[in-house]
């Protein structure tokens, strides 16, 4: 069955550095991975996710910040987070993305990793 296993966040200073690395296991292959956040009475979003080997793609609000490096095709990623600000803590879900013999899509989540920034 496929895992995706998660390490890092914590808790940080504000203007403080964090790094969260995911691994998938199975046998899958991936077309994309990647990492959302979910803070408190908030929805699901995007933080960063490479797509098709090397396309990456970015929130607004973590723009020249994150920076995600990885390969989906060797099935890891790795976020680091810099200049971290309150309004970052929530939880971080690592995600990862494949399609089956139809061409159907087929989301994976992390179980999730807590990210507490301070002010």
């Amino acid at each position: 069955q496929v895992q995706l296993v998660e390490s890092g966040g914590g808790l940080v200073q504000a203007g403080g550095s964090l790094r969260l690395s995911c691994v998938a296991s199975g046998s899958i292959r991936f077309n994309a991975m990647g990492w959302y956040r979910q803070a408190p009475g908030k929805q699901r979003e995007l933080v960063a996710v490479i797509r098709s080997g090397t396309s990456t793609q970015y929130g607004d609000s973590v723009k020249g910040r994150f920076s995600i490096s990885g390969d989906s095709a060797k099935k890891m990623v790795s976020l680091q987070m810099t200049s971290l600000k309150p309004e970052d803590t929530a939880v971080y879900y690592c995600y990862a993305d494949t399609v089956n013999d139809y061409d159907v899509q087929y989301d994976y989540w992390g179980p999730g990793r807590q990210v507490t920034v301070s002010s």
